[in-house]
């Protein structure tokens, strides 16, 4: 049963495409316990987008401490920045989903249940642009976090 318990955290912390989610590194905001357990920090991952060739995003999010955080069982702020570059040409694959929803490329759960930080892609053909917005899935006084990255299509 523990082992069960076990999987089923992991699983709710880790972001959608792992395979493709890198944590650069990470800050200590915090020290928790007396330094016993892990601290408050901000952690920055790369991602790429499996249907844009030559593009890749970073993302900061803060992550909570202590014996919560280190069980999966915390619930992350709401809080992130977000930033995407070009890094080589890029290209929006034919299978991309075009329109004004957007597509979601990066999720990541930040509480045990119901909360997640989603990436979404936006391709605007009028301007070239391939354009990113994070949120999260918390309303905060009647509307979300949010941060927006865009990307020429050159």
């Amino acid at each position: 049963m523990h082992r069960l318990l076990a999987c089923l955290l992991l699983l709710a912390t880790t972001p959608a495409w792992a395979d493709e989610t890198k944590e650069i590194g990470h800050v200590n905001t915090a020290i928790t316990n007396l330094g016993l357990t892990r601290s408050h920090r901000v952690v920055v991952e790369r991602f790429t987008d499996p249907e844009v060739r030559g593009v890749s995003c970073y993302i900061s999010q803060a992550r909570t401490g202590g014996l919560s955080g280190m069980l999966g069982v915390a619930e992350d702020p709401a809080r992130f920045a977000l930033n995407c570059t070009a890094t080589g040409p890029v290209e929006v694959q034919p299978g991309a989903r075009r329109g004004e929803r957007g597509e979601v490329v990066f999720e990541s759960s930040t509480s045990l249940f119901f909360k997640e930080t989603r990436v979404h892609r936006f391709v605007d053909e009028e301007r070239s642009a391939v354009v990113y917005l994070a949120w999260s899935t918390r309303l905060i006084d009647g509307s979300p976090y949010n941060a927006v990255s865009a990307v020429p299509i050159r």
